[in-house]
């Protein structure tokens, strides 16, 4: 039992090509796209504000932060996304490098991450929906905007939220290549409105308001990056679609580390300017950007900050539910998940049954969650992951250092230090109920993986062996 616990998936399996499999359409371009689709959203447009308020104008470097942490944990995807072009992302490395029930753990958080995030970022896109619809004179009732389960304002069901959730998944299902002409078409508007919000705020910005820089000290700091980890979320969505690109082990790095730099400048950018237009006491608001410039008497760019933010997380929410699939998919072809998981349509060549099942799963739950609740659940397990991958990567420069790489880290183990000390510092500075709440998932995909992924994995010890990597 121990030895299958930690029985490693042979690279030759990792990087195998299965017949019949996902269809290679995406280059470097592409992902890099997709990678700025997924991270500049909820982070920037939603959760900016409620991070000031723990950090004050040190968002900025919290920021920073975050963004160092994100870049050294980039580098360390890289170079494993050069050597395991595999769909699984993260849990195709772990399997890889640590062994099964480690990889299986970390399948199981990127669960947590990408289906609860597309959960609760479909929540923020209603909000914001409806904010466009009031404007316009013809705003829904609360009882279809607000979910049976909202403590404030309950009502029959969030229709917004589950609309934009289904409507992603058809398109999900119809190809990847459509749905990344999609994505680009969001990004290209929201880092339009991004650039409009940063050239009409900028005059009205008064250093005055960056004193005191740090109010809450270095904590506060540190405590505003575990908030708004949530805006890097992303840049691990490229490496799930590893086998639907042309060329993996040259695209791959170029996908995760021109996406992670592009949305790093915006974010410094934007949370300077924001924190210096208005005090960082009043951005604790779920539109900050818009509730700064409305302060200023911008309600008109406001407005159009509010369009952008439907653009922004569109966006964010396709690339999410385009990720999850794939690690399922990742899994089931493994073993230990249902087979129907890694079910190809024969004409569109996308995981269907999966996308299928994560976007009923997905538009169920969006109406119960609220995003600045679930947000830190969300970052948790991602945290988690990119530690997992920065021990992989160091692991395997020691054990196989002549194998070929596409893409090698730099300052190893350096990188991989910092990408385990910042990560692991951030998910420290988590609340209590946050590691409760974690602790809880964590068991119920233990027991998930003893009940039916132990019996049912390829590597088991008498699997047939045309089923053995």
């Amino acid at each position: 039992m121990i030895n299958q616990l930690l029985n490693r998936k042979p690279f030759e399996a990792a990087m195998e090509e299965k017949e019949g499999g996902l269809k290679r359409t995406l280059g470097a371009l592409d992902l890099t796209v997709l990678g700025i689709g997924a991270i500049i959203g909820a982070g920037i447009f939603v959760i900016a504000g409620r991070g000031a308020q723990a950090a004050g104008p040190g968002i900025m470097l919290s920021f920073v932060l975050v963004g160092i942490a994100c870049l050294c944990a980039a580098l360390c995807y890289a170079e494993l996304a050069s050597m395991i072009p595999a769909a699984g992302s993260a849990y195709a490395y772990t399997y890889a490098t640590l062994g099964e029930f480690p990889a299986w753990l970390i399948g199981w958080f990127l669960v947590l991450e990408y289906s609860v995030a597309s959960a609760a970022v479909a929540s923020g896109w209603s909000g914001y929906f409806n904010k466009i619809l009031h404007m316009l004179g013809a705003a829904l009732p609360d009882s279809l905007t607000h979910s049976p389960l909202d403590t404030t304002t309950p009502g029959m069901m969030n229709l917004p939220a589950i609309c934009i959730v289904l409507a992603v998944t058809v398109l999900l299902v119809l190809g990847v290549r459509e749905s990344a002409r999609v994505n680009a078409l969001f990004v290209a508007l929201k880092i339009a409105v991004l650039v409009v919000f940063i050239v009409v705020a900028l005059p009205y910005v008064k250093p005055g308001n960056w004193d005191p820089f740090l109010p809450f000290g270095w904590p506060g700091v540190v405590k505003g990056g575990a908030m708004i980890f949530f805006a890097y979320i992303g840049f691990d969505a490229v490496a799930t679609t590893a086998e639907e690109c042309k060329n993996p082990q040259r695209d791959l790095p170029i996908g995760i580390l021109g996406s992670l730099g592009v949305c790093t400048v915006f974010y410094i950018i934007v949370a300077a300017v924001m924190t210096g237009m208005v005090p960082f006491a009043q951005l604790d608001d779920p539109a900050p950007l818009a509730k700064a410039l409305s302060l200023i008497g911008k309600d008109q760019f406001a407005a159009l900050i509010s369009v952008g933010a439907i653009f922004g997380l569109s966006s964010v929410i396709m690339v999410l539910m385009m990720g999850m699939p794939r690690i399922w998919f990742a899994m089931a072809r493994d073993g230990l998940l249902p087979p129907v998981l890694g079910a190809i349509h024969p004409k569109f060549r996308t995981p269907w049954i999966a996308t299928i099942i994560n976007g009923v799963f997905v538009a169920a739950v969006t109406g119960l969650l609220r995003l600045n609740e679930i947000a830190e659940m969300t970052n948790i397990g991602t945290l988690s992951a990119f530690i997992v991958v920065a021990i992989g990567v160091w692991i395997l420069r020691v054990r196989s250092p002549e194998m070929k790489r596409g893409f090698t880290a730099p300052l190893l183990p350096v990188t991989a230090l910092i990408t385990i000390v910042s990560c692991s510092w951030m998910m420290w500075a988590l609340d209590a109920l946050t590691w409760k709440y974690f602790a809880v998932w964590t068991v119920l995909g233990i027991i998930v993986y003893f009940v039916y992924g132990v019996h049912n994995s390829v590597l088991r010890p008498g699997a047939p062996a045309k089923q053995q990597a």
